[in-house]
């Protein structure tokens, strides 16, 4: 038990420390006990539901923001984090609706809960709603430099790429230094077949601001064709380094699989990709047995393309850590920060890093992963 003689906003400030440190099961006994102190206290209901949402718990989200809304029908958090669950439970409109009406309450100047929309949106695929929230936030806050890079990622999936340019442009003139923002621009340009323009922002990049191999292959490219450049100009050198360092090396289980996949059972064509997939997951496991033995707190979790890994919340980290390619041979606490930049960039969600339960946790949140065990 908590301190009896803790007030409402007492256990709503814990939980959100143990939230923001991605200790959800934590969070969620603290407003327990709050709630069963004080149950009218909507900050606690609402705190419950952004909870229960992150472990998608989508119903019980649902029920602990419903509990908010019949408190106080006009919270503009509860509103938004019913919109959210919504949206996550296919009902669309009526997450829209929660979120308009949180506009209507006079909160469209609000910059964090109008991203926060936006990005809802745009995490569920719904572009159009997604950029008018994005807008609204950027017409609010014109100078600020995520809100107009947020309209031009929506344009460009909407295929709207002269918006598109035109709102990365608009980011980068108000932060010169926003790199998602101005390898996004680099990587549109050269997809429009505009080739100088398109290495005149990749230079403005350094091999540090990328995280995936196709904008380095370009500036590469763009360097020999433009420059006329050798394969072993100095110029290059730098890049090449670090498409070397994202790259990486295949381990062992990789290279094996890849073996039983170009020969099938006769030597010849290859095998039936789920046999392959149950293959290498039973040799990692295997891996571990032999190393854990049969002791330890383990959990299971499977990334969206159906790989699982097994073991404590540190030994599923190094696993995930030793096959990324970008990652592989580095430290963990790099592999922490870099994987957490890249899940801000796609997803608008903050991973924290603090220890591995803790990222495991944010990453299932994000929609990166599955907690199955």
């Amino acid at each position: 038990m908590l301190d009896p003689f803790w007030s409402s906003d007492e256990y709503d400030e814990r939980a959100h420390e143990l939230y923001n440190e991605g200790q959800y099961d934590e969070a969620i006994e603290v407003l327990r006990e709050g709630l069963h102190v004080y149950p009218e206290a909507v900050e606690l209901h609402v705190g419950m539901g952004y909870a229960r949402l992150a472990r998608e718990e989508f119903a019980w989200a649902r029920r602990a923001f419903s509990g908010a809304l019949a408190l106080e029908a006009d919270h503009e958090d509860a509103l938004a984090g019913m919109g959210e669950v919504l949206l996550k439970l296919g009902e669309t409109g009526s997450g829209v609706q929660c979120f308009d009406r949180v506009l209507a309450l006079g909160f469209s100047e609000d910059l964090d809960i109008v991203l926060q929309m936006g990005r809802a949106l745009f995490r569920e695929g719904q572009l159009e709603p997604a950029r008018r929230f994005f807008a609204l936030a950027q017409a609010a806050h014109p100078d600020h430099a995520e809100t107009a890079a947020c309209v031009g990622y929506a344009a460009h999936r909407l295929s709207q790429e002269q918006d598109a340019i035109h709102w990365l442009r608009r980011a980068l003139a108000i932060d010169a230094g926003h790199s998602e923002a101005r390898v996004y621009l680099a990587n549109l340009l050269y997809d429009r077949g505009e080739y100088e323009p398109s290495l005149a922002e990749f230079e403005k990049t350094t091999p540090d601001d990328h995280w995936d191999e196709l904008g380095i292959w370009r500036i590469i490219e763009l360097k020999k064709t433009i420059y006329r450049l050798t394969d072993d100009d100095p110029e290059l050198k730098p890049w090449l380094v670090r498409l070397a360092d994202l790259a990486g090396e295949a381990d062992a289980t990789e290279q094996l699989l890849a073996e039983l996949e170009a020969a099938g059972p006769d030597g010849t064509g290859s095998r039936d990709p789920a046999q392959l997939e149950l293959f290498g997951t039973l040799l990692s496991e295997l891996q571990e047995m032999r190393r854990r033995g049969r002791s330890g707190d383990i959990h299971r979790v499977a990334t969206p393309d159906g790989t699982a890994y097994t073991g404590t919340w540190e030994e599923i980290v190094t696993s995930m850590r030793d096959a990324d390619a970008l990652f592989a041979g580095r430290s963990v606490e790099e592999y922490l920060s870099g994987y957490a930049a890249r899940a801000a960039r796609l997803t608008g969600v903050v991973i924290p890093v603090t220890d591995a339960e803790s990222f495991i946790r944010g990453s299932a949140d994000a929609g990166l992963l599955r907690i199955l065990r």
